[in-house]
């Protein structure tokens, strides 16, 4: 089976399932979408969370405990900045990290777009593979969050981080989308007709791969496409391996299962792959029209990744026929 394989990723759990893949593709055959719905300035700071993450997990970087950032990282910036301007210190900022920041906000002010500056800074960490944000354009998720002060709409990382997920989500929309397009090096690597299999990787549903499905123009491209479309499921025995996803599924009134997950994503995908311990939903899948497969799908490991990868990998072959 050959051709390239393309990837819709948020971050953490997004980036374990590219690295896996990333071991067993060349690096021609893997293209990498990243979600930018998180992304936003920061005290003049141009910032892309899950670009970044995919960034410095495939480039050997990351750090490994946090999950997010680069490894033996310092953190004098952020001293000073706390000792001299706490209110702005709530995002963590590491020193390596904020030379990412600075190149790529320098670099977009010169007039390249996030797609060219993303491509050179996976050159300066030594990535083979393609990663490709989302859209040029800018286009970013809000939350209706209601805690005790009432609602209100919340920039992504206003909830996520300095808020810390605490509030109820409501609702969520991402801003920008009509006036929002697909890069042409996105829409051409979906429509030269060399794509083998579509993955949705392990990440939030509904704030890191809807952003992605909601560019114009995605979902319609997807559907279109003759290589099998399919999603790992990021929950595990109705928990979220990490993040809120869970929670939100509950504020959102559904059932923390792989069989919603199968529901929110029907339509778009032919198959889905769930952990071995939701094997007895396998049916129930099945019966909305969705192929699915059960394998181990928690990734603690290396070797866990590239198992994983593997598996969906295999699985598409199964339903390329």
């Amino acid at each position: 089976m050959s051709g390239q394989v393309l990837v819709l990723s948020g971050g953490v759990g997004g980036a374990k399932l590219a690295l896996g893949l990333s071991k067993i593709l060349e690096p021609e055959e893997l293209l990498i979408v990243a979600n930018t719905g998180d992304d936003f300035e920061h005290m003049g700071f141009y910032i892309c969370p899950d670009i970044d993450t995919l960034l410095y997990t495939l480039g050997g970087v990351s750090n490994t405990e946090t999950g997010w950032g680069r490894a033996e990282e310092t953190w004098s910036f952020m001293q000073n900045l706390q000792q001299n301007h706490p209110e702005q210190a709530w995002f963590q900022l590491g020193d390596k990290d904020l030379e990412t920041h600075r190149y790529r906000t320098e670099v977009l002010a010169s007039g390249k777009t996030l797609t060219e500056v993303t491509a050179s800074l996976a050159r300066r960490f030594q990535i083979g593979a393609s990663i490709l944000p989302m859209t040029d354009d800018p286009m970013q998720t809000f939350v209706l969050a209601e805690s005790d002060a009432g609602k209100q709409w919340l920039p992504f990382q206003e909830y996520f981080v300095r808020q810390r997920c605490e509030p109820r989500i409501c609702s969520i929309e991402f801003r920008g989308r009509d006036n929002a397009a697909l890069s042409p090096q996105l829409e051409g690597a979906i429509t030269g007709g060399r794509i083998r299999a579509v993955v949705l990787c392990p990440s939030n549903p509904y704030l890191s791969i809807d952003p992605i499905l909601a560019v114009p123009g995605m979902k319609e491209l997807l559907r279109a496409c003759k290589a099998p479309v399919i999603a790992v499921s990021p929950v595990v025995d109705g928990k979220a391996l990490k993040g809120p996803t869970t929670k939100i599924m509950q504020e959102l009134g559904l059932v923390s299962d792989v069989t919603t997950i199968a529901e929110h994503y029907r339509g778009i995908v032919d198959g889905l792959v769930i952990d071995e311990k939701d094997s007895g939903a396998l049916e129930t899948v099945q019966a909305k029209g969705i192929s699915a497969t059960a394998t181990n799908t928690i990734m603690l490991t290396l070797e866990d990744r590239i198992a994983l990868a593997r598996d969906v990998l295999k699985f598409a072959v199964e339903l390329a026929g």
